[in-house]
């Protein structure tokens, strides 16, 4: 790509709406509930009333404002979403939403800072979805997740899921605890997450449908393909409410939203083609909405110019120190988690992406993203249905 000689003025990343951690974010909704539940070391963060028996169910890639945008698709939960939203964490990403849920912990904690980021150890990328190259989960992560303390203290602990992510490393570090049930459909998994929810006076149960974030990728949020799944996922939070138990409620939520980027130039700057962009980096973590740059030694501050530069106006463009100054990983970055943020930050605030074509190709092909703190992205639902 070639750019125009006349930059515009960066934007200022103090503008950047910052997750909720600690007062609103995904990372509060399991001790919140742990809280209420009895277990030991939690404090209640959200306002939720207490509750004997405890069911989220997340619908991954359903944001808050895709939910209010389609309110035929989701008419169940469309009438039920009448509280306020929360935010994802930073990045607004599966791995890393999937990880505060299940640890209560935002990324500067639990160590999973994006869809993939460096392992300081090794000097590679690690994918932290697909997990590769492998690396040892514990270490990578070493936090108790919130379901392993509530089983310790005698709460009813289970995750309804499909099959095919019993055994991640993924699963392992961040929704492990209690017994995990596979079961294909989206209703077995409804039917079996209400049973569960029943099975005892005090009960932690998680259920999960991944296809609504699938079609918004492939097709995008504009497209007949996505808007089925929503309708899909809806039917199914509705079939899971009608079976709740007494003194139980459920939890709706999801783990990021998306937007469509548009197969343009001026809104995809692909990273492999563009010199400006390669010049003085080692490796292009994250995903097309935000991205960790590594730079070789001695030029991460030449690197943060340029990328300010390229992308003015239409990214929030840190260093490592500014964006953990700025709490988009949390209140506190533990010193292992570090170096796995990259030497530059980027967060897209325009219906742009840095896609990298030739290095990603699958990636680079998604109508679909997220990641970034816009609303669109950051915002998700927590919708309550009491039995």
């Amino acid at each position: 790509m070639t750019h125009t000689s006349s930059w515009p003025e960066p934007l200022d990343a103090r503008t950047a709406p910052a997750p909720r951690y600690g007062t609103g974010a995904l990372a509060d909704v399991l001790p919140t509930l742990a809280a209420g539940l009895g277990v030991p070391g939690f404090a209640a963060a959200l306002p939720l009333q207490p509750v004997d028996r405890a069911c989220v169910f997340l619908i991954d890639g359903m944001g808050w404002e895709l939910l209010l945008a389609h309110p035929e698709e989701a008419p169940f939960l469309h009438a039920h979403a009448t509280g306020e939203p929360i935010t994802a964490g930073f990045p607004a990403t599966t791995a890393t939403s999937l990880a505060s849920v299940g640890t209560g912990l935002p990324p500067g904690c639990h160590g999973l800072p994006g869809y993939s980021a460096l392992n300081p150890d090794t000097g590679e990328l690690m994918n932290q979805l697909r997990w590769n190259p492998w690396t040892d989960p514990h270490a990578w992560q070493p936090y108790p997740t919130v379901f392993e303390l509530a089983a310790a203290a005698g709460v009813h602990t289970c995750q309804v899921s499909s099959p095919a992510f019993q055994h991640t490393p993924l699963t392992k570090i961040a929704l492990s605890g209690g017994t995990f049930h596979g079961r294909l459909s989206g209703e077995e998994r409804m039917d079996l997450a209400a049973e569960q929810l029943g099975a005892a006076d005090r009960s932690l149960v998680y259920t999960y449908y991944s296809e609504v974030d699938g079609k918004g990728h492939r097709y995008g949020v504009d497209s007949d393909a996505w808007r089925g799944q929503l309708n899909y996922a809806d039917r199914l939070a509705q079939r899971l409410a009608e079976q709740l138990p007494p003194r139980s409620a459920l939890y709706v939520t999801a783990d990021h939203g998306m937007t469509d980027i548009p197969f343009t130039p001026e809104h995809r700057y692909d990273f492999d083609e563009d010199w400006e962009l390669r010049a003085g980096v080692r490796l292009l973590g994250g995903e097309g909405r935000a991205r960790h740059v590594y730079a070789v030694p001695g030029a991460a501050g030449d690197v943060l110019t340029v990328w300010r530069e390229v992308l003015g106006d239409q990214a929030w463009v840190v260093s490592r120190d500014e964006a953990i100054g700025l709490g988009w990983f949390g209140p506190r970055v533990d010193e292992r988690v570090r170096a796995r943020i990259g030497d530059v930050v980027v967060a897209a605030s325009a219906d742009i992406a840095i896609v990298a074509s030739r290095t990603e190709p699958k990636e680079s092909a998604l109508v679909g993203m997220h990641g970034t703190l816009t609303p669109r992205e950051q915002l998700v639902p927590l919708i309550e249905v009491r039995g």
